[in-house]
C-alpha cells in the first residue's frame, strides 16, 4: 500500500482566520467539488508564503464566496493572504489519476492541472 496525492488545490489565498473555532479550515464547497474533496476529510495544508504546513479536516463554507478560512491553532501557523497549497491523499496499491486545480486570487477555479 501506498500514500498518494489524490486532489489538490493550488495557489488558493487565505481569506480568513478564526482563533476562536475549534479546529479545521473552512473552504468554498464550489472548490471542494472541483477538486473532489470531501468535507470532514484530512488535508494537508502548505503554505507558499510563510512554508508552514499543517494537517487538519475540511469544513464545508458558503457556496460561491471562494472562502479558504483557518480555524483554530491552524489561525496561529497560516494567516490571511498566505498563498496555500491543499492536498488530499489516498492509501493505494493502485495507481490513481488525481484531480488538481488552479485557482485565481480570489479563489476561482481557473482550470484544471
Amino acid at each position: 500500500m501506498r500514500i498518494v496525492v489524490r486532489s489538490k488545490i493550488h495557489k488558493a489565498t487565505v481569506t480568513d482566520a478564526n482563533l476562536n473555532y475549534i479546529g479545521s479550515i473552512t473552504i468554498d464547497p464550489d472548490l471542494l467539488k472541483k477538486a473532489d474533496i470531501w468535507p470532514g476529510e484530512k488535508v494537508l495544508v502548505a503554505s507558499n508564503t510563510s512554508g508552514a504546513r499543517l494537517e487538519t479536516y475540511v469544513i464545508e463554507g458558503e457556496p460561491g464566496a471562494g472562502c479558504i478560512c483557518m480555524n483554530g491553532a491552524a489561525a496561529h501557523l497560516i494567516r490571511p493572504g498566505e498563498e496555500i497549497i491543499i492536498m488530499a491523499f489516498a492509501v493505494t496499491d493502485e495507481p490513481i489519476k488525481p484531480t488538481f486545480i488552479l485557482v485565481d486570487e480570489n479563489n476561482r477555479f481557473v482550470k484544471y492541472l
